[in-house]
């Protein structure tokens, strides 16, 4: 009879991880008969992995985030989507019209978006092709894409080599999503290239304004975009942790609760 090994919680999402990255993907059922444990067990190690952007959670199982970005993209905008719509709403009364605005990859900012197909002559700057898709029944908004290498992970245009056209724009708000939000990291995202770009774009905008939900505070992601020093304002909802909102304010960073 085969003996069953024990692992750690973390050894094991990491074995998991292993089979996804191997494999492609990976269900449930298998997981809980490799590793002898429930099925409660198996979906929280996946749901951790899942928060990382690791992996993307499918019906039964799941599959390698890079695998699958309309599904890593669908999932994510599917997740805290209470917190994000009012997040989106809080951050879309910022914006009057006749405003040119950049917009992330990140699902809060395709929130916001949702919010601004009544406006006129605004000027949506987006390295997001979901984005800019998402808005083609906005007559009364002009996207503007800068150039780049295609990122098949976030469905976006990387690189800074294109980022030239939006010098041509007054951009009077940058609305930043992240990975995390801490001290001394500042804004922090998983991807070296988004964060590329961010980095780039942050310093072309007159307001930068920090968009996440509560579960971002405290978390470090792999590569840093923005100090603390630069973000005028951050819109997120409670939980906040109260160290953290301390040195927020006492930074003069405005911190709208929603």
């Amino acid at each position: 009879m085969e003996t069953i090994v024990e692992y750690y919680p973390a050894e094991r999402q990491q074995k998991i991880l292993d089979l996804i990255s191997r494999d492609g993907r990976v269900s449930v059922v298998h997981l809980v008969q490799l590793f002898g444990v429930s099925e409660v067990t198996i979906r929280a190690d996946l749901n951790t992995l899942a928060q990382q952007n690791l992996i993307v959670r499918t019906h039964g199982g799941a599959v390698l985030a890079s695998r699958s970005p309309e599904l890593s993209l669908l999932i994510r905008s599917q997740q805290q989507v209470s917190e994000k719509g009012r997040i989106g709403f809080a951050a879309a009364s910022l914006i009057t019209d006749g405003d040119a605005i950049f917009l992330d990859t990140s699902s809060t900012a395709m929130a916001i978006a949702q919010q601004l197909k009544r406006h006129r002559e605004l000027t949506i700057l987006t390295n997001s092709l979901a984005l800019a898709q998402a808005m083609l029944d906005a007559p009364g908004v002009t996207v503007v894409m800068p150039g780049g290498n295609l990122s098949r992970e976030t469905v976006s245009l990387v690189g800074v080599e294109g980022l030239d056209l939006l010098k041509k724009f007054n951009i009077q708000k940058g609305f930043f999503g992240a990975h995390g939000i801490n001290f001394p990291e500042g804004l922090t995202d998983v991807s070296l290239a988004e964060a590329e770009v961010k980095r780039q774009v942050l310093s072309m905008c007159r307001e930068v304004i920090a968009v996440l939900d509560h579960s971002k505070w405290g978390r470090v992601g792999l590569a840093s975009f923005a100090r603390m020093e630069q973000i005028q304002r951050i819109i997120t909802n409670q939980p906040v942790p109260a160290d953290l909102a301390g040195q927020v304010r006492g930074l003069g960073i405005g911190l709208i609760l929603v």
